[in-house]
This record gives structure tokens, sequence and C-alpha cells, in this order.
């Protein structure tokens, strides 16, 4: 016997990631290829909403 959500379980669509920015693990930021800090850009702010990274998750308990 099967199941019933494997009746209707799919796999998981990979979506196509880019980001504008980089982490810099010296400046522990977020930047721009031209080396601006992203969080001060508000071209790339009100596309994405958020510059977050997960380096702040590997290294605290807390977040």
């Amino acid at each position: 016997m099967q199941p019933f959500t494997l009746n209707y379980a799919r796999p998981a669509v990979q979506l196509e990631d880019t980001t504008p920015y980089a982490y810099d693990s010296g400046l522990q930021l977020n930047v721009l290829p031209d080396g601006r800090i992203a969080a001060t850009d508000h071209a790339t702010l009100k596309a994405l909403g958020t510059t977050t990274s997960t380096a702040g998750s590997k290294t605290h308990f807390d977040d």
C-alpha cells in the first residue's frame, strides 16, 4: 500500500539563484562587485528586500 501523499509529491523545483552581492569575510558584510556595501545600495534593497547572508547563523547560536 502506498501512502496517499506520495500520489501528489513532486520534486522541489530548483530556482536559479543569483545575487548581485557576495559576502566579504574581512568586512563581515555583503558587498557589491564594485566594493560598495550592499546594504547601502537602494536599488539592491528595493529589488531583493534584504541582503542577508548565512554567515551569522554559522557562528552565533542565537540567530
